[in-house]
């Protein structure tokens, strides 16, 4: 009788690690289903493609934020959402939860599935929510609040992603800008408004908002603006004039 062979080098062969850097691949599952995984070190990490990355179903909810998700609601209806409270072990297995999601949202930004990215930043942030507002103690409710900005960015990186694959670039530098509010806006909570342009979150962002800066269509107001004080100045008042009608028009109609 032969013993099954559970060696892993036949399936990393040929696939080697590269340091610092995120090396992901979709396979096929034995069960018919696509698969992810991300090459590791010492071996390879699987997850599924939806649901909850390790396929597991935690009191028969697709994942405990759905589980603990649907606690708060039903004390909601009875109007008792105080008596909701996570305890220490709670709070511990919900980060447990969101780091699998946070391997799998890797992964899916180095395959460029954006939208992806997105289902599960999405979903990691009300968890983050969630643990803060309802956590027994205070260093379960803030544990998770230190890697926020990092959540946010990779959240608008694939909402600009998206739009650029559409070749909307007003959405895509949107996206961005939104995504560098709500990192300013954490900063802000935390009475510590000088530090978000310094994080590296941030600026990553900025930095890509800066690209698109140089690419965005003008707004027509603005060059009709420029126009209009150029010709002022040269007093070519005709002109300026007719410049001052169309600023108007516009004006009416974007109102």
């Amino acid at each position: 009788m032969s013993l099954m062979c559970n060696d892993l080098q036949p399936i990393i062969e040929g696939w080697d690690y590269r340091p610092g850097q995120t090396t992901v691949r979709k396979i096929n599952g034995l069960d018919g289903k696509e698969k992810l995984q991300m090459r590791l070190q010492l071996g390879v990490l699987q997850m599924e493609y939806s649901g909850r990355p390790d396929g597991q179903k935690p009191y028969g909810y697709e994942s405990l934020l759905e589980y603990f998700g649907s606690i708060l609601e039903k004390l909601k209806g009875q109007d008792k959402q105080d008596d909701f409270e996570l305890s220490a072990q709670d709070s511990a297995d919900l980060r447990d939860e969101a780091l699998q999601y946070y391997y799998r949202y890797l992964s899916l930004f180095d395959l460029g599935d954006h939208a992806g990215v997105i289902r599960d930043t999405d979903r990691n942030l009300r968890v983050f929510d969630l643990v803060k507002a309802h956590a027994k103690n205070d260093a379960d409710r803030f544990a998770l609040e230190q890697y926020r900005p990092y959540v946010v960015m990779m959240n608008a990186r694939s909402r600009a992603g998206i739009a650029l694959r559409e070749n909307d670039l007003n959405a895509a530098y949107k996206a961005l800008q939104d995504g560098m509010d709500l990192i300013r806006k954490f900063f802000q909570d935390y009475g510590q408004p000088n530090l978000a342009a310094k994080s590296d979150e941030y600026r990553v962002l900025d930095k890509q908002a800066a690209e698109l800066r140089n690419v965005l269509p003008r707004d027509p107001l603005a060059v009709l603006r420029e126009k209009l004080d150029a010709a002022v100045k040269q007093e070519r008042f005709e002109e300026a004039v007719r410049l001052r009608d169309k600023i108007r028009k516009l004006e009416s109609s974007s109102k």
